[in-house]
């Protein structure tokens, strides 16, 4: 096979795709819904937030469905102008949940459920990580672990298993912390710190963004951010 050089400049610069987590109650699924023509795949009972929004969704309650509704969405992101700019899955806590718990009466081995459900799910994930002309956005559940050594507490992704919430980070460029600050208005962290590991390749962000008025931060906002700044920077502007 013939080795062909590539250049960065010439990267497809379509879309955004990242993780965002927070507790529960800070404002994960209401933030989906400011991203551009969301459509939410969700497997919880948790889109109380949203009644009086027009966002559409899916529920699901199995891998077949997930990847069912995968298939939906890749059809449409190949139409000339598809109907939905932004697909939320919220949250990969809930959704794992619901896998591991149709996977488990297959096994008498707990661990062995564990990994059946990942190795099913890995997959998938990088295929709506992989969806052109889409944004993505990951939520996941937080959760708070202690180092025995060092006494340290530190926030990380509250998935099922440790191969998902290990490697979903490192699969979008994007990952941000959802908190609430002393005033409790909302904001997201794009920055590591010594307890939260998040990260901002465009390089286009602050280190806490917030919304307006004290809202919620809006992610149609913050995706233009990113993809004004990878327009700079690959000299795509008029």
């Amino acid at each position: 096979m013939a080795i062909k050089i590539k250049s960065t400049s010439e990267m497809e610069l379509d879309s955004v795709k990242c993780v965002a987590y927070g507790g529960a109650g800070v404002g994960k699924t209401r933030l989906c819904a400011t991203a551009p023509t969301p459509l939410i795949i969700s497997a919880e009972e948790g889109l109380l937030s949203l009644a009086e929004t027009d966002c559409q969704y899916i529920e699901i309650t199995s891998l077949s469905e997930l990847d069912e509704s995968y298939r939906f969405i890749l059809n449409d992101s190949k139409k000339p102008e598809p109907e939905y700019e932004t697909i939320c899955l919220d949250s990969l806590s809930e959704i794992c949940e619901v896998l591991l718990q149709n996977c488990l009466p297959n096994h008498k081995d707990p661990r062995q459920a564990y990994a059946e459900m990942a190795s099913a799910t890995m997959p998938l994930l990088r295929k709506f990580r992989r969806l052109k002309r889409m944004n993505t956005i990951f939520t996941s559940k937080l959760i708070q672990r202690q180092d025995e050594e060092s006494g340290v507490i530190t926030q990380e992704l509250f998935i099922p298993g440790q191969v998902i919430p290990n490697q979903v980070p490192y699969m979008v460029d994007e990952l941000f912390c959802m908190q609430v600050d002393r005033k409790a208005v909302p904001y997201l962290q794009t920055q590591p710190d010594r307890t939260r590991f998040c990260k901002d390749r465009s390089g286009a962000l602050e280190a806490k963004e917030y919304g307006q008025d004290g809202q919620i931060p809006n992610m149609t906002t913050i995706f233009n951010k990113i993809m004004e700044k990878r327009k700079l920077a690959h000299g795509t502007t008029t």
